[in-house]
């Protein structure tokens, strides 16, 4: 499947020291995802996420790779989790973040195709259920973009379509 969206990012400096307490940035860019699930209950994403505008705060910039346990709650709805390794780069006047760390997150995902089975010559069964029709689908998804002691809180909510094939 492919994804693209809508990004909120919101950047808390989550520290004591006088030069940024209680200075908490937001901004807003866009969203890639690219991924492959293996079955109703598991799949691998590839995301990206870049900021670009501004309301009172800098740029970020994030990559990571995740696992993506998942739940199928109906024939066209699914719950998620995502659990990985991203690089995720901050910029703002006084305050830059440059790290890799876990990355963590959990989504919805709704399935606007039909029920019936993906094409292709891999050998595996399909019930219908969890995002596994080809076709169009909307998703919405909050990710922690760091998961480290003593790291900035780093958080986006992402919504957008995704194309499964």
């Amino acid at each position: 499947y492919v994804a693209a969206g809508l990004t909120a990012a919101r950047y808390d400096p989550n520290c004591n020291c006088l030069t940024a307490k209680g200075k908490v940035d937001k901004t807003a860019g866009l969203i890639g995802r690219v991924g492959y699930d293996f079955n109703e209950y598991v799949g691998l994403e590839a995301r990206g996420i870049r900021t670009n505008w501004k309301s009172n705060g800098g740029k970020i910039k994030h990559a990571g790779l995740f696992v993506k346990p998942m739940y199928p709650v109906s024939e066209d709805i699914n719950v998620y989790g995502l659990a990985g390794y991203a690089k995720t780069t901050t910029q703002a006047s006084k305050r830059r973040t440059d790290t890799e760390a876990l990355a963590w997150g959990l989504g919805l995902e709704y399935d606007f195709g039909s029920d019936t089975p993906k094409e292709g010559k891999y050998g595996r069964t399909f019930d219908g259920y969890g995002d596994q029709e080809k076709g169009w689908g909307l998703f919405a998804d909050y990710e922690r973009l760091v998961q480290k002691s003593g790291s900035p809180d780093l958080d986006t909510v992402n919504i957008g379509i995704t194309y499964d094939f």
